[in-house]
């Protein structure tokens, strides 16, 4: 016959006992929780102080920008218009070269046939005497 091993068991460790609940008089647990909500209602209302600077602050910020933004876009503008001026001083000088460079070239073209006009005159004069 087979003989069984028996395991060996433990023991469950001791447990600790449990102390007595020390008990407090109810006027100083009165206390403390009357320091706790007065503690809880002050930093609620530092909260609601918070949030409502932090949404000034906000609309302020929000004012500011639009502000900056329509200053920005009021100088776009008057830049713009610059730009148009200058570039239609700039046409009206291209067009102005253009027409002097005109002139000078009739004034020469004109220039240049009374020349050849009087070269020719006087080719004609030498002609005729040397004949």
């Amino acid at each position: 016959m087979a003989t069984v091993k028996k395991s060996a068991t433990r023991k469950a460790p001791a447990r600790k006992k449990a102390g007595a609940k020390k008990k407090r008089s109810t006027s100083k647990s009165n206390v403390a929780a009357k320091k706790r909500q007065a503690l809880t209602k002050k930093l609620r209302d530092d909260l609601k102080a918070t949030k409502d600077t932090l949404k000034l602050a906000k609309i302020a910020a929000k004012e500011e920008l639009k502000l900056a933004k329509e200053s920005a876009k009021a100088e776009i503008d008057l830049l713009n218009e610059q730009l148009k001026s200058a570039l239609k001083r700039e046409v009206a000088l291209l067009k102005l070269g253009e027409q002097k460079a005109k002139m000078m070239m009739a004034a020469g073209e004109h220039w240049e046939k009374a020349q050849i006009s009087k070269i020719k005159k006087i080719a004609a004069k030498k002609r005729r005497k040397s004949k």
